[in-house]
């Protein structure tokens, strides 16, 4: 556990990308089951969050996931996007 402190004054900010970037490697591991487990549900809102962060092959990769969805998973996964919006 972290037990040291942070120095907010010399802190160098993070790249306004780097939250779009992050969230797209969430939707690549879920869809590609890195964990060994594939999850499109989990992938597709990851996907969908980093689109909305500007990520423009999000957008790809969350259609090319959607066609192997469900219509109720494809709005399970706008529905947890959207509570996660709201959380963050």
């Amino acid at each position: 556990m972290f037990q040291g402190t942070f120095d907010l004054d010399a802190a160098t900010p993070i790249d306004a990308t780097a939250l779009s970037d992050v969230l797209f490697e969430r939707g690549l591991y879920w869809a590609s089951g890195r964990s060994g487990l594939v999850d499109l549900v989990a992938a597709h809102k990851w996907f969908n969050l980093a689109a909305l962060k500007g990520r423009k092959d999000a957008i790809g990769l969350r259609q090319e996931v959607a066609e192997q969805m469900s219509e109720t998973e494809i709005a399970a996964a706008q529905r947890e996007a959207r509570a996660w919006v709201v959380a963050h």
